[in-house]
């Protein structure tokens, strides 16, 4: 990987960047379209950013000092001080915004993540000084953000000075944001000519077989329920699908359908579902997504009968370790964790509240078993209570009992239930069912933290076993407790 100059980044980060497709491209600057005024070009240029169909309805775009709403009325506000305050805001050579596109490899880093990443963009390569917007849009394969920045200074005093190659401060920027956050980057960028969201940094076009593996990965990556969501958005995704004795997409303006199984390796028909079924995980291709940012527990290479038996796995192990190293870094610096004791800390509170959400949710459903067991015996009780009243009647007659013997059963194992739970007064089933619907409610609201915990408190036992392990706090022949929580 090509290193960014400037960037203080470990080591250990670089080693997982193998190519990929993140890329800052050359900063554009804004002029008036002809027969057009200011505010119509901005709004133009801006609409195009904030479009709501290609944005979550803009629930993907932010503002810097502007609404993202009124982006284009700010702007001119800004520019008509500026020019009252100058006179120099005229002419045809005027540059009234900049235009900046950041794309992302698919399936890499979900819509939240690529907004934030482009709000850090641009508020450090304007310095805080000049309003912007960016816009990630989610209508293609590939996630990326648009910026669009006003010319002028937020105070109204001057203008951007686009330097010298000022793109290139921009990519390497973007670069530097794109390691700290554990994605891909470009190696040797070149200008692009086309569509920016295939730009792979030298002059080889993408192969529709390429084009293709890397729709089915971001597809992937949302986690289709099935085979049938699988296809479904695979359409949505433009692509045309033939079905007979294997899969077959086209894509607009391809001329012929690719087989899945052309596409040999993790993209034929039984690789899709074993990946749509979960027991495929994808690693090392350059098309593969690596799913998640977070890390996975390392691979004890020297005790692998796999890597014994197998030089080319072991050689893969090395490297599916060397990049979990650096995953489990950036985790940690993420989330703050780089002291031990800290790490050591946080597992062991994850790991209680986990355990305290298990016993509560546990609680719940006992208490919901014993309603409705309650529920049942109440109503049997009830069922019963004449017939059972005329056994007493009958001396307890061996005649009656035989002849209602089932219903005597039932009224006297209630009668235990009841006894058992130290019941003076039996509750009403309105009651019950109210008292069931209230638990019930506050047990799937229980399972929603439980599902939150347990995610969490896997992520941090992974990286605090990963972490023992690269500072040789355990030894590599030992089998770890939570070597089960493999993802």
């Amino acid at each position: 990987m090509a290193v960014p100059s400037g960037a203080a980044v470990p080591f250990s980060v670089y080693q997982i960047q193998n190519g990929g497709f993140m890329a800052a491209t050359r900063l554009i600057p804004l002029h008036v379209n002809k027969g057009k005024t200011i505010a119509q070009t901005i709004s133009e240029r801006t609409d195009y950013a904030d479009n709501p169909d290609k944005t979550d309805n803009g629930e993907l775009v932010t503002g810097y000092e502007c609404d993202p709403r009124t982006v284009d009325t700010q702007f001119i506000l800004t520019k008509n001080r500026y020019s009252e305050n100058s006179n120099r805001d005229k002419g045809r050579n005027n540059i009234i915004a900049y235009h900046t596109r950041q794309s992302f490899k698919p399936g890499e880093v979900d819509p939240e993540t690529a907004n934030r990443i482009g709000y850090e963009l641009a508020l450090e390569f304007t310095k805080g000084k000049h309003q912007f917007i960016v816009a990630t849009h989610i209508d293609k394969a590939h996630i990326h953000n648009h910026i669009v920045f006003n010319s002028t200074t937020i105070d109204c005093t001057r203008k951007f000075r686009n330097f010298w190659n000022s793109y290139k401060v921009l990519r390497k920027l973007s670069d530097r944001l794109c390691i700290e956050n554990g994605l891909h980057i470009i190696e040797n960028p070149k200008p692009s000519k086309g569509h920016y969201g295939t730009w792979l940094g030298d002059n080889k076009r993408v192969s529709w077989q390429d084009k293709l593996k890397q729709t089915i990965d971001a597809v992937l990556y949302e986690k289709p329920a099935d085979l049938a969501a699988f296809i479904q958005a695979m359409r949505e995704a433009g692509y045309e699908v033939k079905h007979g004795k294997y899969l077959a997409f086209r894509a607009p303006e391809q001329e012929r359908f690719t087989r899945l199984r052309s596409l040999k390796g993790d993209y034929t028909d039984e690789a899709i579902m074993e990946r749509l079924a979960g027991t495929r995980t994808v690693f090392g291709s350059d098309t593969a997504v690596h799913t998640t940012a977070k890390p996975n527990l390392l691979i004890d290479i020297q005790n692998s009968i796999k890597a014994k038996n197998s030089p080319g796995y072991e050689q893969w192990a090395k490297v599916f370790n060397l990049k979990q190293a650096a995953q489990t870094l950036i985790y940690l610096q993420e989330n703050n964790l780089m002291e031990y004791e800290k790490l050591e800390e946080r597992a062991a509170d994850a790991t209680k509240t986990f355990n305290d959400l298990t016993d509560r949710i546990k609680e719940k459903e006992a208490r919901l078993n014993e309603i409705s067991s309650l529920q049942k015996n109440i109503s049997s009780y009830s069922r019963t209570r004449d017939v059972y009243a005329e056994y007493r009647k009958s001396g307890y007659s061996k005649k009656f009992l035989s002849e209602h013997e089932g219903d005597i059963i039932l009224h006297q194992t209630a009668k235990k239930a009841f006894d058992a739970l130290g019941l003076q007064k039996l509750p009403t089933i309105k009651t019950l069912q109210t008292e069931y619907a209230v638990v019930l409610a506050e047990k799937k609201k229980l399972y929603q933290t439980y599902r939150q915990a347990k995610e969490n408190m896997k992520e941090l036992l992974t990286a605090k076993n990963n972490t023992d392990r690269l500072l040789g706090y355990s030894s590599s022949g030992q089998t770890h407790e939570h070597d089960t929580l493999r993802r």
